[in-house]
């Protein structure tokens, strides 16, 4: 005899608790559960808003926000570290303050641990791709690097790995452009 586990729903994530120092997201129907982030994965996120926050601040074509919910369907709503979306997608992704759907790009922090970084180049990997988030970075603090990858055929291809020599940009911000070492600079 098999048993059947239910598949948890957003209307399960948005009842779960908020404000305790721990992320729960919902993978095609399985909870996820993580520590808030640590210190260094902070600071790096927070080196890559103020550049990316520049650059739109001079550019005004989209929105950048870090850490919202994001739900692409009803088994799957995750809190990704970064997200940016242009302006022409704002009105079919923003419903009731909440983001529906894939942005133009996500950004993921590596947290230590080999379940933390299994679910971001894993298990979100896949989600991202099959829900057609155009771009997925994957920001490496052990290694201090950034893997970009693109999305082809409902699969994000590794497009290129840059480290602290590189330089970032992407065609989701047309013009952007950041060096690798800016945002792994110590702090």
């Amino acid at each position: 005899m098999t048993t059947k586990t239910q598949l948890l729903t957003i209307a399960d994530w948005d009842a779960m608790p908020h404000g305790d120092g721990s992320r729960y997201e919902i993978i095609e129907g399985e909870l996820f559960v993580s520590c808030s982030p640590g210190l260094t994965h902070q600071v790096v996120l927070v080196k890559l808003i103020v550049s990316i926050g520049k650059f739109l601040e001079a550019n005004p074509i989209g929105t950048l926000a870090g850490g919202p919910g994001v739900i692409l369907s009803n088994y799957s709503g995750v809190i990704p570290d970064l997200i940016y979306f242009s302006h022409d997608v704002r009105n079919e992704l923003v419903k009731n303050d909440r983001v529906h759907g894939p942005p133009s790009l996500v950004v993921e922090i590596l947290s230590p641990g080999s379940s933390n970084i299994r679910r971001d180049r894993v298990v979100k990997r896949r989600l991202y791709a099959k829900h057609g988030v155009p771009e997925y970075w994957i920001i490496d603090l052990q290694n201090r690097a950034v893997e970009r990858y693109i999305n082809q055929d409902s699969s994000l291809i590794l497009e290129e790995t840059l480290g602290e020599d590189g330089t970032l940009t992407t065609s989701a911000l047309p013009g952007f452009s950041c060096l690798i070492s800016e945002i792994f600079s110590p702090f």
